[in-house]
């Protein structure tokens, strides 16, 4: 329900006893440690770069060992892996498998030298399947391609890169070289980009059959070998299965190895551990013999923590409050109902010190304006069920995870709830089946009315929404001021707008223009009009004349009458919500053209399955999209329209030396006092 009170907490022991008192902060999570002021004649700055490194290279060996796995041996999984969670480990079952890394160490390596071993292989097989593709060609050739001749005779064993037919090798030649007498031309093998040959001529002609050769683009093959291409390819071909099994001999190795999954991600997360605590080291300081710890803990868990070290070790804790100019960090307690929109302040920020937390109010508005834009009990009832029972299903979720899915089951509830106001049932379905397939039209009604057949009156009551929810950031502003004693900003900044936007609206309220506008029943007197008009001229003369800051009177004056241009901005807030408006139309406009389109077909067989399809397809891309929409929306209208009456936020979020691990957990310890 608040930003919690947080501390300064100092920690001095002898260096003995340091590792314990480190795992003991990480396990329990609680303490976010801070760097120590420049190192003094005793107390030097602790350097564990070293073994840091080496938790470091251990993860990446780890990881490295899990993705062969993940490739050669993979998990069958679901879409319900993503909700299961860690798994809960006890401290003595950490233990003990801590005490066996180093086997799970060599088993990583093995798993990367048989990945090595698969890889080259592998490319060791692309490269004998390419010099089998280049030995093709050559097939009808009945000695090696090394060959040159005999003692009497040149042999030239090579190719054109042009199909040629015999005739046309043999008339180019005699063009190119007309004193040749002796010529014996074997055409191997021909295709549309190359024409293999065996030539043969006396050896005194050598050099003038290889010029008129070369002049023809005769080029000899790229790896001869002493070896007739039968015999070649035989031998590759052995090559090839003796690579092809080594790589299956490999594969089944790791197949073997895929019950060290488990070790190898206890490995990567005990790794990440010590990672994290050699990192913890760098920030505290250290003598011969003791060292020195400092960071923040929040209040209401310092007691426990202060117990357990000081029955568990000779250390000295000391607890402080923190200066006011010390960066503080916030950590933030809400109830369930609240706690799931936390994330949304987050990403706007946390609260400095001295605003409140607006969670719990801004959790009340968020869950009623997204299911004022959503508004289908269909919708709502889907979103509620769905992430109802994966709350109840995924006892281990994580909590970030089981937080966001929590935020949109009450907001499945609200939708829910304003689809039975508002007599939206996927839109008109309930209508347009009874019309089409029963031959009655049956409707049910709505608990309040239907925005379709009056979106004024939607209209007029989201703007009434939208005023509601600015007075409520506005009263929290005069909330603070009256809190930090600054009585003249809550008569200024806030009491003064409160008189000109509340009594502008009242005003408004006794005049038949708007009244007419906004098409309302009813009109406040003219009596009360008036006298809400002069306090709204109040309001707007206190404005001009408190909120000036410089000495120069006409400055000032300038400078209020700026502020008060900032009624406008008010009137754009107001408006804004007209959103609410435009997305909970858009939910049932959009929804009754999907009835009515699988409609279409009429009350026959074709009809029906016409009209399931179109319903399946249609309602299921029409609720992606406005949850979409009014999950960004609403955050807009938080972020925009109600913090920006009262709220700057920006303070760091309390990040605390704990277990950040991704496959493991350890069970709560409820004996720590």
């Amino acid at each position: 329900m608040a930003v919690l009170q947080m501390q300064q907490i100092s920690i001095c022991a002898l260096k003995k006893s340091r590792k314990q008192i480190l795992e003991t902060l990480q396990r329990r999570g609680v303490v976010e440690i801070a760097d120590l002021p420049p190192e003094d004649s005793i107390f030097q700055p602790a350097d564990a770069a070293e073994e840091k490194s080496d938790a470091e290279r251990k993860i990446t060996l780890a990881n490295q060992a899990l993705d062969v796995l993940g490739q050669y041996a993979p998990l069958k999984g679901s879409m319900m892996d993503m909700f299961a969670g860690r798994e809960a480990l006890s401290e003595e079952e950490f233990a003990r498998r801590s005490d066996e890394c180093e086997q799970t160490l060599e088993t990583a390596r093995q798993l990367l030298s048989h990945a090595k071993a698969i890889a080259e292989g592998k490319a060791e097989e692309q490269k004998l399947l390419a010099q089998l593709d280049a030995l093709s060609p050559w097939m009808g050739l009945e000695v090696p391609l090394l060959f040159s001749g005999t003692r009497t005779t040149a042999a030239f064993i090579g190719s054109f890169p042009e199909e040629l037919s015999l005739e046309a090798i043999y008339q180019r030649l005699a063009e190119l070289a007309p004193e040749l007498e002796a010529v014996n031309i074997d055409l191997i093998s021909t295709s549309s980009d190359m024409t293999c040959i065996f030539l043969l001529v006396p050896r005194k002609d050598s050099e003038k059959a290889e010029d008129a050769l070369r002049a023809m683009g005769f080029t000899r093959p790229a790896a001869p070998s002493k070896l007739s291409p039968v015999e070649q390819k035989k031998q590759l071909e052995q090559q090839l299965s003796q690579v092809g099994q080594a790589v299956q001999n490999a594969e089944q190795a790791i197949g073997q190895l895929a019950d060290q999954r488990q070790a190898l991600q206890f490995l990567a997360d005990y790794q990440t551990m010590r990672q994290e605590k050699y990192e913890a080291i760098g920030h505290l300081s250290q003598s011969r013999r003791t060292f020195l710890l400092r960071g923040y803990i929040a209040a209401k868990d310092a007691p426990a923590l202060v117990s357990e070290l000081n029955a568990s070790f000779d250390a000295a804790v000391e607890l402080s409050d923190p200066d006011a100019q010390a960066d503080v960090p916030a950590r933030l307690q809400n109830s369930s109902f609240a706690t799931p929109v936390e994330s949304v302040l987050e990403s706007y920020g946390l609260p400095l010190q001295g605003e409140i937390d607006p969670t719990p109010i801004m959790a009340c508005f968020y869950y009623f304006l997204f299911g004022l834009m959503f508004s289908d009990f269909g919708y709502g009832a889907l979103l509620a069920l769905g992430t109802g029972l994966l709350l109840l299903k995924c006892k281990n979720m994580e909590s970030g995870l089981r937080n966001m899915i929590k935020m949109f089951f009450f907001c499945g509830i609200s939708t829910a709830a304003w689809g039975i106001i508002f007599s939206s049932y996927f839109g008109d379905v309930v209508n347009v089946v009874s019309r089409t397939f029963l031959g009655q039209e049956v409707s049910i009604p709505a608990l309040w009315f239907v925005p379709l057949d009056n979106p004024m009156k939607l209209l007029v009551f989201s703007m009434a929404i939208g005023v509601v929810h600015l007075f409520t950031g506005l009263g929290i502003q005069l909330y603070q001021h009256l809190k930090h004693g600054d009585f003249k900003s809550a008569l200024y900044k806030v009491i003064f707008w409160y008189m000109l936007v509340g009594g502008l609206i009242l005003f408004g309220l006794s005049t038949d223009m708007l009244v007419s506008v906004l098409q309302l029943s009813f009109k406040l007197p003219a009596a009360v009009g008036s006298i809400f008009g002069w306090i709204a001229a109040i309001g707007a003369v206190g404005i001009v004349l408190t909120n000036g800051d410089s000495a120069n009177p006409a400055v000032r004056f300038a400078q209020g009458l700026y502020e008060l241009y900032n009624v406008t901005g008010y009137l754009s807030d107001i408006l804004s919500y007209s959103r609410l408006l435009a997305l909970g139309l858009a939910t049932g406009v959009v929804g009754s053209v999907i009835n009515q389109m699988g409609a279409m077909g009429g009350n026959g067989i074709p009809g029906i399955i016409l009209f399931v399809l179109v319903f399946l397809v249609g309602h299921t891309l029409n609720f992606g999209i406005e949850l979409l929409g009014a999950y960004v929306h609403c955050n807009r209208l938080q972020f925009v329209e109600f913090f920006g009456k009262f709220y700057e936020g920006g303070r760091r979020k309390f990040q605390p030396f704990a277990v950040h691990t991704k496959y493991y957990k350890f069970k709560e310890d409820t004996n720590h006092g």
